[in-house]
């Protein structure tokens, strides 16, 4: 069975990079969780652990200081393609809305049973510019919305897909908001 390799794609600024140095803790039920150190270490940013819900639309990260302290949790409204070989710039940018074009697992299990030669298979998740951040306090906020005004007007986001975007954004606030939340950053907890 062929592994994949999973990039990191963003908009602003356009970039998409091979997350070489993430390690896989556990890919199942539309579920990917990694740990990481950062890749551009900040003042405060040195390490985290981050789970992709793919059903969701959302990538959940909690991100630690050096001495292993939270930060915060963080939160990217994301989508996510699979391609055969090294993603290319063709690649759509689009929020996902059809559950089985968003069953990343399948898709990859799909392709990595295929035989014969062929190019490793990407999985490539592109930000989708909105944030929101819990605080250990519990303080939300929601940051990066005017990129997707930026995005708008540089054409790298269709309407479309700006408007999924902020329906996923607020259905994750909704979420956060009832309190349901929870389940999510005790499913990443898991795997510290």
């Amino acid at each position: 069975m062929r592994q994949f390799e999973l990039y990191r794609r963003r908009l602003i600024p356009k970039e998409c990079i091979l997350l070489k140095d993430d390690h896989i803790l556990s890919f199942e039920d539309n579920r990917l969780v990694t740990v990481w150190n950062a890749l551009k270490p900040k003042k405060e940013l040195h390490h985290g652990i981050s789970c992709f819900f793919f059903d969701d639309n959302i990538k959940l990260s909690k991100f630690y200081r050096a001495d292993g302290s939270l930060i915060y949790w963080y939160i990217d409204i994301i989508s996510a393609d699979v391609c055969e070989g090294t993603p290319s710039e063709v690649l759509p940018y689009h929020a996902e809305t059809d559950p089985e074009k968003r069953d990343i697992c399948r898709i990859l299990s799909s392709l990595e049973q295929q035989s014969g030669s062929q190019p490793p298979v990407s999985l490539v998740v592109t930000d989708l510019l909105a944030d929101i951040l819990i605080y250990p306090d519990g303080f939300v906020k929601v940051v990066d919305l005017g990129e997707i005004s930026d995005a708008l007007e540089k054409d790298l986001l269709g309407h479309r897909s700006a408007a999924t975007t902020l329906q996923i954004t607020d259905r994750t606030l909704e979420c956060i908001y009832r309190g349901d939340f929870k389940k999510y950053q005790e499913y990443v907890e898991k795997f510290e």
